[in-house]
């Protein structure tokens, strides 16, 4: 079906949420997180249900998305107080696909989180409107009695949520605020005759939740059920995995905590799903659907009590790399479920350029969607890698292979990881040093020596030297 308007370039919304689990929506499966906007959207669109993150950090990640390079490219290895590029990705030094929508003519709007470099603004990457989210008010905190080991939201157990909910309105909150923002600029763009673009941008569900009591009380704290993959033995693991949940001071947490943890993570998606409801409603009633590309997406997951771990630092496991992807478009994408590999840091880039009618940078690694959006069946890619360079706690390097059967992951300093989600979906079971694995840690330490070949930590001598004996 044809476009009603052919003389215009569709509009582009992206949606972007930070520390968002794939398996923490509606439409991914989840039958206790209830988000009935977003599942709208997938079932009118291309769902992907293999999407995984290039890098599980904010900082690289978002610095990934905007250039369609990894991290070891762009070298910004970690976020901004740990690292050699102190100042974040520099927008003359690597073409970026906002820059591209600005040049063809699109008016460009940004709403929320940043994180992309702590000098420079998206109106130096393209935007014309740049509103950037609120800081919570820790004074206008409540806390729910009934369950919450803490009061104290300078705790460390009061930072993570638990208990603390937002006393604000729910059109004062952060996530509403950034909506009604949105709302706003493409209100004031469609007198335009330009496209526009929007990308709203969500720090929530990143820790830590604080929900309005509304969406709360949709959690009550024994209705969570407890993760398969908790707790984890970590029998022949690397240390660390353990060494993080003493850093947190969460060892000896029990399902009580994590469950408080849980109401609050799951609380702060429905109120993110409600705020772009709002978004996406406004758009239905100004007769905006039809001309608008919808996108969403998240930087990478959150452990949330898998493996009893906190937040993404140092793991490679599912609940971390693991993303949703939806793309949106009544005029040209037929509503699917896409099953194969697609990281959406690489690949959102030059998909949506093509998408746009505009030219992809010869510099784009990532591969375009558009094959896919097309004929759902097709896969561009047969396997997903990542990388990880440390932070929180010290540096710790990493790298992942990803294929339909097996996780690998290359620890230099560690112990190395085989994951068989065959047999062992909840990765609770390292298999890498069992005699009947080596020649799937041989093939998959070969995938990760292409993938990587230009990662000056893979590809040096001794790197290579490791990973080919």
């Amino acid at each position: 079906m044809a476009s009603r308007n052919t003389t215009r370039k569709k509009n582009f919304l992206l949606l972007h949420v930070d520390q968002q689990r794939y398996d923490c929506l509606g439409f991914t499966g989840s039958s206790h997180v209830k988000t009935p906007y977003l599942d709208s959207l997938a079932n009118h669109g291309v769902q992907f249900t293999n999407a995984y993150s290039p890098c599980p950090l904010c900082c690289p990640e978002r610095q990934t998305l905007l250039t369609s390079l990894m991290p070891f490219h762009h070298e910004g290895h970690w976020n901004f107080d740990n690292g050699s590029r102190i100042h974040g990705l520099d927008p003359d030094s690597f073409a970026h696909w906002p820059g591209i929508l600005k040049e063809q003519g699109y008016r460009m709007g940004y709403v929320g989180k940043w994180h992309v470099n702590p000098v420079k603004t998206p109106l130096d990457f393209g935007y014309d409107y740049y509103s950037p989210e609120m800081p919570i008010d820790r004074h206008l905190l409540a806390v729910c009695h009934q369950d919450v080991h803490t009061k104290n939201p300078s705790t460390p157990a009061g930072l993570f949520g638990n208990g603390l909910y937002d006393t604000l309105s729910l059109d004062h909150t952060n996530t509403h605020r950034k909506a009604k923002d949105a709302i706003g600029f493409i209100r004031s763009s469609t007198t335009c005759k330009e496209p526009w673009h929007v990308r709203l941008d969500f720090s929530e569900p990143h820790l830590p939740c604080y929900p309005v009591k509304e969406f709360l009380d949709l959690y009550p704290r024994e209705s969570i059920p407890q993760w398969n993959n908790y707790p984890d033995p970590f029998i022949d693991k690397p240390e660390i995995q353990k060494k993080q949940l003493s850093s947190w001071g969460i060892e000896h947490w029990t399902w009580k905590e994590w469950s408080s943890y849980l109401r609050c993570y799951f609380a702060m998606i429905s109120q993110v799903d409600d705020a772009i409801g709002r978004v996406l409603t406004y758009l239905e009633d100004a007769d905006l659907l039809d001309d608008t590309l919808i996108v969403y997406t998240s930087d990478h997951g959150d452990s949330a009590g898998s493996h009893g771990m906190l937040d993404k630092h140092y793991v490679m496991y599912e609940e971390v790399v693991h993303v949703p992807l939806v793309f949106s478009h009544p005029n040209t994408i037929i509503p699917a479920v896409a099953q194969g590999f697609v990281m959406p840091g690489l690949d959102l880039g030059p998909t949506i350029l093509e998408l746009l009618d505009c030219i992809v940078p010869q510099s784009f690694t990532g591969k375009s969607l558009v094959p896919v959006l097309q004929e759902s069946t097709l896969r561009v890619r047969d396997h997903v890698f990542s990388e990880y360079n440390g932070q929180q706690f010290g540096l710790y390097t990493q790298r992942m292979v990803r294929d339909e059967r097996y996780t690998y992951v290359w620890n230099p300093t560690s112990v190395d990881e085989l994951y068989d989600h065959e047999n062992d979906p909840d990765e609770l079971w390292n298999v890498c040093k069992e005699s009947a694995n080596v020649e799937i840690v041989t093939r998959m330490r070969k995938i990760l020596l292409e993938d990587f070949s230009n990662d000056p930590m893979v590809s040096n001598l001794w790197s290579r030297f490791q990973l080919l004996v």
